[in-house]
């Protein structure tokens, strides 16, 4: 063979080599575990404009809460490698970071311009100052609730109402004979889904999951005091059936007309708002969420947020998702399709600086909500844990899912409260026992 033959063949083999990789960058596919939310399903419903930029595929495996949280905690705990990104929250995400189970997100683009993450959604999802999960959304809790109904019952609901005012104001809403009910609140066993919300409720009773010793607290007069208000107002009040209720089957009721009010995630003012999903779209206001008068509302703070497993081959082609979908110009590619309305809440700084957002009805409160909520004093009285809804430690979810199984099982009427805050204790104090706490 000649020296030019070999030449030409060389290159014809560079040319080729080439031409496939370039081949294999655009035919890419990452897989990405996500929650059932109405948010996250919007964005599905973007991600070919995704593609099409990028030539990056995206397989979307989407799960009910409970379900995903069990699935990438499997994934995650087992280097299972299903997922390239998962959705996960900022309970997961400082402790999956600390052990190094999770890609650091500490070289995204100038020009996503991470400095613009809220600093209680970039404090929550990061571990010794390093961003290990990007919010796709922030939240808190808040009292969504019917107007016409309140102002039927002769009643003004106030900016930071009390307990009592609610139960009185649900009471006076509740319509048996039409199938509304005056308040429909979480029951459903989860340590994200009823034990989110019984846990936020319980801050403002005075309760704490444990003491500054580690030692658990179910047998206070403060957790007696918050299950059962929470049973009797429900059981007066509430849907049949509220012991299986988690977010969507209340997002449901409400946007049918079958909720006078509603306590749940600041995310959801958008969907209940919406006039071509719900039915009571023109007659919604929002409050704070309630308070015992002791110094603490029963809000949560919370981000579904987009993380890379560690090992993940796609790595590149995670974070360039991530950045897409959690971007500036993703807010503005749902407000201009979506209106203002819609544009996934409570993340960045820039969007509650943005006039034509501050205008939707439910922005000032969602940030005064999340402003609200503070990881580090979550409760009335001294704790040795961060977070507000949760126990910022690994054992926290095992334990709190079988806790919110014996809420529930009092809330359905298969035990009593008292039997079922005992075996709460139980439950905490031999899990604790056996961590070494």
């Amino acid at each position: 063979m000649s020296m030019r033959t070999a030449l030409c063949a060389a290159n014809v083999i560079a040319i080729s080599a080439s031409i496939a990789a370039h081949a294999d960058s655009h035919s890419q596919t990452i897989t990405i575990a996500t929650v059932n939310n109405g948010d996250m399903i919007r964005m599905q419903g973007y991600t070919d404009q995704f593609t099409e930029e990028t030539g990056i595929n995206v397989e979307w495996v989407t799960l009910e809460e409970n379900v995903l949280r069990q699935r990438v905690t499997t994934d995650i705990t087992t280097n299972g490698g299903q997922f390239d990104i998962m959705t996960i929250g900022m309970y997961e995400t400082p402790i999956w970071g600390a052990n190094g189970w999770l890609v650091p997100l500490d070289d995204l683009s100038d020009e996503y311009d991470a400095d613009d993450i809220l600093p209680a959604m970039a404090n929550g999802l990061s571990h010794d100052g390093t961003l290990y999960a990007a919010p796709f959304y922030g939240e808190s809790s808040m009292i969504m609730y019917r107007t016409d109904l309140m102002d039927a019952a002769g009643l003004e609901m106030p900016d930071s109402p009390t307990w009592e005012f609610i139960r009185e104001a649900a009471a006076a809403m509740t319509d048996r004979d039409n199938e509304i009910n005056g308040i429909c609140l979480r029951g459903k066993a989860g340590w994200g889904e009823g034990g989110a919300l019984i846990t936020a409720i319980s801050n403002s009773f005075g309760a704490r999951w444990f003491d500054e010793n580690w030692t658990p607290q179910f047998d206070s007069d403060a957790w007696a005091n918050t299950v059962n208000f929470f049973k009797d107002l429900m059981d007066e009040s509430g849907p049949p059936g509220y012991a299986t209720n988690g977010f969507n089957e209340n997002l449901s009721l409400f946007q049918q007309g079958k909720c006078g009010m509603w306590i749940d995630a600041t995310v959801a003012a958008s969907f209940v708002t919406n006039a071509e999903d719900s039915t009571v779209a023109d007659s919604v206001g929002f409050a704070l969420a309630p308070n015992t008068g002791l110094g603490k509302n029963a809000n949560w703070l919370w981000a579904w947020a987009l993380a890379i497993p560690a090992g993940t081959q796609q790595e590149d082609a995670a974070k360039e998702f991530i950045e897409w979908a959690t971007s500036k110009d993703y807010i503005e590619l749902v407000a201009e399709n979506e209106g203002w309305a819609n544009v996934p809440p409570g993340a960045r700084t820039s969007l509650y600086e943005n006039p034509d957002y501050l205008a939707v009805p439910f922005a000032q409160k969602t940030l005064d909500s999340i402003l609200s909520a503070d990881p580090n004093n979550p409760t009335v009285d001294p704790v040795p844990y961060v977070g507000v809804q949760f126990a910022a430690i690994p054992e926290f979810a095992g334990i709190a899912s079988q806790v919110s199984q014996e809420f529930s099982a009092a809330y359905a009427g298969q035990q009593t409260v008292e039997e079922a805050l005992e075996k709460a204790q139980a439950i905490t104090a031999e899990e604790m026992e056996a961590a070494g706490y």
